[in-house]
């Protein structure tokens, strides 16, 4: 699977202080691994449900936090959309604080795991990062925080600003603000990967937009991607089920210029020319 493993205790520290893991904080954990992070979230008093895949990591972890384990859930993942809620007890003292989900992450419904107010802390495997991305934020209730160790490759764009912007970074900025706060080495990891990582914040806000002026959002976004090195005038005119005028009108509405490419549009700019289409 491609396995790293954090090993930097400064790294670790680093992630701690970034999510400030109170008592009786609800936290989301994808990929616990050998439970490093895991062991120091659960320090800090908070209760933490963690969702790890592979078998072997999950018999370790349940030996490792044994009087921590709330109980274990190893998830049919055929029909684990269905399985409900999975919470652990906030007790005071450490016994019961964890919940380990064995499951595959990408067949859960991420967002209804916890109850609200929860966080997300994760040194998320990297190959699974747009779809996990795509169900935390896309998702209800969505956390109140989101603390990510990610490819710096792929950190940097979804931080990207206007100009190197892509489908991803234009949907994760519209639902949360976005800092890169952190580059970490490959020696940081266990074995150290073939890549640079980098710990990311992500703080959700509110979609001012119903679901289905959000699908029509990302139906226009998409479009403009699926040629990004090409004038988004022309682009729309072939990818919308709009004659080429009205594509030009609502350009001209919205104050953008025709021979602008896709990756240049802030969100702020997408949202105004799906407003100016209508």
């Amino acid at each position: 699977r491609s396995q790293n493993f954090l090993a930097d205790p400064d790294v670790l520290e680093a992630i701690l202080d970034l999510a400030d893991p109170k008592p009786g904080d609800r936290i989301l954990e994808i990929g616990p691994g050998l439970g490093i992070l895991t062991g120091g979230l659960l320090d800090a008093g908070a209760s933490v449900t963690a969702v790890e895949i592979d078998r072997g990591l999950a018999g370790y972890l349940r030996e490792r936090f044994d009087g921590a384990i709330a109980r274990t859930e190893p998830l049919d993942t055929t029909s684990a959309a269905a399985a409900g809620p999975v919470t652990a007890d906030l007790p005071a003292g450490a016994a019961g604080r964890l919940t380990l989900i064995e499951a595959d992450a990408l067949d859960l419904d991420l967002t209804g795991l916890l109850p609200p107010p929860y966080k997300v802390v994760a040194n998320l495997p990297y190959n699974i990062t747009s779809p996990t991305l795509h169900r935390l934020l896309g998702g209800s209730p969505v956390a109140d925080r989101i603390v990510l160790m990610l490819q710096a490759e792929v950190a940097d764009r979804i931080a990207a600003p206007p100009g190197r912007m892509s489908y991803l970074s234009v949907f994760v900025q519209y639902h949360a603000e976005v800092r890169v706060v952190l580059r970490v080495p490959a020696e940081a990891f266990e074995p150290a990967p073939s890549v640079q990582s980098a710990v990311v914040v992500l703080e959700p806000r509110p979609a001012p937009d119903q679901a289905g002026d959000e699908d029509e959002l990302w139906r226009l976004v998409q479009a403009g991607f699926r040629e990004r090195r090409k004038m988004l005038r022309n682009v729309l005119g072939r990818q919308l089920p709009y004659d080429q005028a009205r594509v030009d009108t609502a350009l001209a509405a919205a104050g953008i210029a025709g021979d602008r490419r896709p990756q240049t549009l802030s969100v702020g700019e997408w949202l105004a020319l799906r407003a100016a289409l209508r």
